[in-house]
């Protein structure tokens, strides 16, 4: 189970036990926030993405959508996110529990800035009913991602 490759991952960090488990579905931004009483914009969604040859993660603030014209101008290619079948082969992590923690090798991971906003965020931990709260630079630090990335659409503000 995928849970467990994260639990086992975040072990080498000691933090295996602040992974959160749901007795409801995380699965999507609205679940996850649901589940966690808070705002979209702190689950931390992660996004699996053809790129080429290259799979590619993008970890993105849960109000946040990718926007074309900026994703072609980076990675050099149209956006193609991977299907719910080519997910768990390709990432190690089923949909609904994609994250940026125990992927498979050569899977590159980039952090979008529209995280930025928050001091701390909820990724996934592998399964449809998990999380963790991590800062900025804890999801920096535990994700290897190798950037920080700007491909979404600009926030509209809160009113």
């Amino acid at each position: 189970m995928s849970i467990e490759k994260v639990r086992s991952y975040f072990k080498q960090y000691g933090i295996e036990d602040k992974i959160l488990e749901f007795e409801v579905s995380s699965a999507t931004v609205e679940l996850a926030a649901k589940a966690l009483n808070c705002e979209e914009g702190r689950i931390a969604k992660t996004l699996s993405f053809h790129a080429a040859d290259r799979v590619i993660l993008i970890v993105t603030a849960g109000d946040a959508r990718i926007d074309n014209a900026k994703y072609k101008a980076y990675f050099g290619v149209k956006a193609k996110m991977l299907s719910y079948e080519e997910a768990e082969p390709l990432t190690g992590h089923a949909v609904g529990g994609v994250c940026p923690f125990a992927v498979n090798d050569k899977v590159e991971i980039y952090l979008d800035e529209s995280l930025k906003r928050y001091k701390t965020v909820f990724p996934a931990c592998g399964s449809s009913n998990s999380a963790i709260e991590l800062t900025i630079d804890e999801l920096k630090r535990y994700s290897g991602s190798s950037e920080w990335i700007d491909v979404c659409k600009d926030l509209t503000p809160s009113s």
